[in-house]
């Protein structure tokens, strides 16, 4: 798989654009990961990485989706002032962060994502879209920008994506990968694995298809059941879980395309990256989240007189959500997504912590009322990676401690 895949790196992508990557994604990112475990070992808060949620507005209304735009009249979407990033990205780099994935929304409805990747060629950027925005001219810039590696939502065939995502959206996303691939970028697809879609992602056929679109990573996702139109329906159960790890370790083994989970760590371990600081999240709001889809915070990036680092660092809500997460699986060594094993206990958490619900909802009635679920927390029916090339991304790019997630 390996030869196969470098050939294809070689052949279809812009060697400009490799070299790039290599220097700043994969190059950085290791360094980055060193700071992070020794700050680790003084017991610093400071994470590796971050996400930039730059604005609430989007093309789309995708099932389970926890970006809402406040309704009302005359209410605008919310979005990240460039200035903000800016001061976070200054101190980011002061301690060895480089590599950041931009979120929305939909980031192309904004000229943040634009500048922001113009102004710092030192770093690199991962765009989470729904690949609705690939035009010739669009395409060309990124290129020219070199820095930037596109990850587009696609969920499924046709008919699946659509069920979720809109009609249309399937055929307009497929169009942008072949602009992609014509003029050699490196880009990559993320899928949400449902119960809707669990056999057909997780097959030869539907990921060769984005082979030959020229796709580089293949990203899978578990759905959360979240947001206005939670569609609880569409989560996996335990045994599809399982299923899935296998699945996964048989395909990176055959097929010449990088296959990224963000929930098992080297050894097969469940892993919560937020609960061992590895990526915080600043909302469109200015909001510091734990993760993407707990819309929820205590601390803002005017705390602190914009010091990012003592805010991160200092805060009594991160720290103990950590705890609160370590608390309900298997301690440091193995930890699930309580979004879906724990709810309730989530929002009784929350509801402690007096934060602020960013959601535009009401997020922890949400959470009240929610069935839990089985994340991928599996105990006893652990599988190590059992290929060498995912064992040594998982410890030393991936995360270094875990899932890339």
């Amino acid at each position: 798989m390996i030869i196969s895949f470098l050939i294809r790196c070689i052949r279809e992508v812009s060697w400009r654009l490799l070299f790039k990557a290599g220097w700043l994604w994969c190059f950085k990112s290791f360094f980055a990961l060193r700071a992070f475990k020794n700050r680790n070992k003084h017991d610093i808060l400071f994470p590796p990485f971050l996400f930039f949620s730059l604005t609430t507005a989007c093309n789309l209304h995708c099932r389970g989706c926890w970006v809402t735009q406040e309704k009302g009249h005359n209410v605008s979407p919310v979005s990240l002032p460039l200035e903000k990033i800016e001061r976070v990205i200054q101190i980011g780099q002061q301690n060895s962060v480089y590599f950041y994935t931009l979120l929305g929304g939909e980031p192309f409805l904004t000229t943040t994502m634009w500048e922001l990747i113009e102004h710092h060629p030192e770093a690199y950027f991962q765009v989470i879209t729904n690949g609705q925005f690939f035009d010739t001219n669009n395409v060309k810039r990124l290129k020219k920008l070199g820095n930037v590696s596109p990850l587009i939502s696609i969920d499924g065939f046709e008919t699946e994506n659509d069920a979720r995502r809109g009609l249309g959206t399937f055929i307009k996303a497929i169009n942008g990968c072949q602009e992609l691939c014509r003029q050699k970028l490196l880009y990559g697809v993320a899928t949400v694995v449902t119960a809707q879609n669990f056999e057909s992602v997780l097959t030869e056929v539907y990921i060769r298809q984005f082979i030959e679109l020229g796709a580089v990573y293949l990203w899978y996702y578990i759905y959360r059941p979240v947001g206005m139109d939670s569609a609880s329906e569409l989560a996996v159960n335990r045994e599809q879980l399982s299923e899935l790890r296998k699945r996964l370790l048989r395909l990176r083994r055959k097929m010449p395309i990088i296959l990224i989970d963000t929930y098992w760590d080297a050894q097969g371990k469940a892993v919560c990256p937020a609960s061992k600081g590895m990526a915080f999240v600043v909302g469109a709001k200015g909001s510091i989240e734990p993760c993407p889809p707990i819309t929820v915070a205590r601390n803002f990036l005017d705390d602190n007189n914009g010091d990012f680092y003592k805010t991160i660092n200092e805060s009594n809500f991160l720290r103990h959500f950590q705890q609160f997460v370590r608390d309900r699986y298997d301690g440091e060594r193995s930890q699930g997504c309580v979004l879906i094993d724990y709810p309730q206990e989530l929002a009784e958490f929350l509801r402690q912590e007096q934060v602020v619900d960013l959601s535009g909802r009401n997020f922890l009635t949400e959470l009240d009322t929610a069935i839990p679920k089985t994340s991928h927390f599996l105990p006893g029916e652990e599988i190590p990676e059992n290929y060498w090339v995912y064992r040594l991304l998982k410890q030393n790019l991936f995360f270094g401690i875990g899932a890339y997630g």
